[in-house]
């Protein structure tokens, strides 16, 4: 019986002591990785731009690891799906929190980041945000997010600059009812009424429309020099496709929300001429090039509207930390704020007090072909 006793407790030790190397090996497995979230829509309508967004980030930290990682440890990403939904994208930035990420870079659709910013600053994570841009992300920030695409008050002011500039006296505005596009268009026309100038209509349309032919005949009605669709390519091509043929033949102008190929595709010889206000892209960028061909040789594709902003996030969250000296949220958010002159392809990012960038980085594109030329 003693020996029976002596056995018994010799394999039930045995078996605590395997448990305690196994979990310390878990712990010590962990302490070599930082985990980082990424939240960009990766389903819906906005799709193609997340997943340009997340190749971005994921091509960064492919370089990042490959040079040591970052405090000599090895960056894992997860990825939460935003959808460009409210709803999605609380319950993609709760399942991040729950994996303990340690900071998140994304935001693409402001709609769906503004509510995600609370479940992030509930928990105390730093989210470097490189796409969503909505003034209402100013108010909606509890300190945790910082943007390094220029805000939608500087989008308003380029637009109305170059309106002003094409002597457009009145001026018609479409949104589609959401967040951003909705923000844009009251800020663009706040900003154009207080240079003295003229709102003929601010009309909303349905997300998923196909007929604009009713909105069409009130815009030509009320006589519009310009047209400035605020919302998202999706919508938008078609839009500007019946417009023309509606018989419209003036300025149509579009946010950096439709800064897409697929744009001026789907639009076909409707979308010669239009102008687009857009966050910096890579095919303007000096500094850019080498980014481009990395690109292009891991994914067997071209970059996005936002491929350089989402690689900067990455690569100028992994600098706060290597600054911060440790892996923890709020020295990573201390970091963040005290970013000054961070070198990216994008242009120097600093923040201002409200964790927006320091300086506009919005350029004005214009449609020739097949293709978006810089306009100035």
């Amino acid at each position: 019986m003693v020996g029976g006793y002596l056995t018994k407790k010799w394999f039930s030790m045995t078996v605590v002591v395997a448990v305690i190397r196994l979990f310390l090996a878990g712990q010590s497995f962990a302490a070599d990785e930082i985990k980082v979230g990424i939240m960009v829509p990766i389903t819906g309508l906005e799709a193609t731009f997340g997943k340009d967004m997340e190749n971005a980030i994921l091509l960064a930290v492919s370089e990042i690891n490959a040079k040591g990682g970052i405090l000599g440890k090895n960056v894992i990403t997860i990825t939460g799906d935003e959808a460009c939904d409210p709803q999605q994208a609380i319950a993609a930035a709760s399942n991040l929190v729950a994996e303990d990420v340690v900071a998140v870079v994304g935001g693409y659709c402001s709609p769906a980041t503004v509510p995600a910013l609370k479940i992030y600053g509930d928990a105390g994570v730093p989210v470097v945000i490189p796409a969503a841009n909505s003034s209402k992300l100013i108010a909606a920030n509890p300190g945790n997010g910082f943007q390094i695409n220029s805000s939608g008050i500087d989008q308003a002011i380029t637009a109305v600059n170059l309106f002003k500039e094409k002597k457009i006296r009145k001026l018609a505005i479409i949104h589609q009812g959401d967040g951003y596009s909705m923000d844009m268009a009251f800020l663009t026309q706040k900003k154009w009424k207080e240079m003295g100038r003229e709102v003929v209509a601010v009309e909303g349309v349905a997300k998923g429309e196909r007929d604009h032919s009713l909105l069409v005949t009130r815009l030509k009605n009320k006589t519009p020099d310009a047209v400035f669709w605020t919302a998202y390519y999706a919508d938008g091509a078609l839009f500007i496709k019946q417009l023309r043929q509606g018989g419209f033949s003036k300025l149509i102008a579009v946010g950096d929300g439709s800064n897409s190929l697929k744009l001026l595709e789907v639009a076909g010889k409707a979308a010669e001429g239009v102008f687009c206000f857009s966050n910096p892209t890579v095919e303007y960028l000096p500094d850019a090039k080498a980014f481009k061909d990395s690109y292009r040789k891991k994914f067997n594709q071209e970059t996005g509207p936002y491929s350089a902003l989402s690689y900067d996030g990455m690569n100028l969250l992994a600098d706060a930390i290597i600054r911060a000296g440790i892996a923890d949220k709020s020295a990573i958010l201390n970091a963040l704020k005290e970013t000054r002159e961070f070198k990216g392809i994008a242009g120097p990012i600093s923040f201002k007090p409200d964790n927006t960038l320091a300086r506009s980085n919005f350029v004005v594109l214009i449609a020739k072909g097949t293709n978006w030329a810089l306009y100035k």
